[in-house]
């Protein structure tokens, strides 16, 4: 199994592509059509500033009905609710509330960690199509969507865009192979990548607007050394949707014995002979996935799980309610 394509060989001939391990721009955009079957309804009470396809928090003229009340002296009496006047007696007028469009973030993982597979595809490939289809599904409900895409080494950020100009480019750069590492390469810098999710989170906090909805895409491998306060944040004023993405291998341990690793970099060796090695391993994922878990339901966040030997676009649609509605806060997919 291998963590991390040889990055160096990867810059030097970026239109070599072995499949599985980076998604083309153009198979990115085809996904628009499965993500057609998404339903990115909002689930709660929504804050935004501009008109679009989103019930908002107050009243006003606009796009929904929301009750009937006794006429006042100075409302628009274009607004008369003559059916409920007759019935009463009394004048009515019709009150609205306002249709606002929703800002998407998507916040997506490329870190060493998630430049790994071995089956289908690397989780890096499963994180890009789970952007790309989330995405479309915004702009197909007339939401401006953008987001910040890192790794080790470098980040894109956009802010979010209407139709497909805040997209785009995210997905143009999560088609775009990882440079060769580099020993003085900035960790967390305006220009540079970002060392873990938790770095990347904290600054997209304090680009979010109240009311949007927040997608984020990893394997969440440093959940249990990192701290989580972003989460809590991001949490207070938005909708936010987690997506671990993780390989089947990372759940169910190998047969005991010895397997070469390398991360494109260094080699290693994972020693599974040990007595006792394999149920360690195992566990390690769980309390990953249990910590992530009650990170949800501690913060009314939803949890939508994605292996990547499944396909991503079904997988989705399932979580999601096909139409329907999210699990519970919290809840698996």
């Amino acid at each position: 199994m291998r963590s991390n394509p040889p990055t160096a060989k990867a810059a030097k001939t970026p239109h070599a592509r072995a499949e599985g391990v980076l998604p083309e721009l153009t198979e990115l955009i085809a996904l628009r059509e499965q993500a057609r079957r998404l339903d990115l309804a909002p689930r709660g009470r929504v804050l935004a500033t501009r008109t679009g396809g989103h019930v908002a928090r107050f009243r006003g003229r606009g796009m929904e009905f929301d009750e009937s009340r006794v006429y006042q002296p100075g409302d628009d009496p274009r607004n008369m609710d003559w059916r409920v006047t007759a019935r009463a007696g009394r004048p009515h007028v019709k009150l609205f509330r306002e249709e606002r469009e929703r800002p998407v973030w998507l916040l997506v993982d490329q870190g060493p960690s998630m430049r790994f597979g071995t089956r289908i595809a690397f989780k890096s490939v499963v994180a890009a199509q789970a952007a790309a289809l989330l995405g479309w599904a915004a702009v197909d409900r007339g939401d401006r969507v953008g987001g910040l895409v890192f790794d080790e080494t470098r980040h894109l950020e956009r802010r979010p865009a209407s139709r497909a100009a805040g997209l785009l480019p995210l997905l143009d750069r999560l088609a775009s192979p990882a440079p060769a590492f580099r020993a003085d390469a900035e960790s967390s810098g305006p220009a540079g990548g970002y060392a873990s999710l938790a770095d990347a989170a904290g600054h997209l906090v304090r680009l979010v607007r109240p009311g949007s909805l927040v997608a984020v895409i990893s394997d969440f491998a440093d959940i249990l050394r990192t701290q989580t306060r972003w989460m809590t944040e991001l949490a207070a004023a938005c909708e936010v949707i987690l997506l671990p993405v993780h390989d089947s291998i990372e759940s169910r341990a190998p047969p005991s014995g010895r397997y070469p690793v390398t991360d494109g970099r260094r080699r290693g060796l994972l020693d599974l002979t040990r007595s006792g090695s394999r149920e360690a391993y195992e566990d390690l994922f769980r309390s990953r996935m249990e910590s992530l878990e009650r990170l949800a339901r501690r913060n009314r966040a939803h949890l939508l799980r994605l292996s990547a030997d499944v396909p991503v676009g079904p997988a989705l649609a399932l979580g999601l309610g096909g139409r329907g509605r999210l699990p519970a806060a919290g809840g698996f997919a």
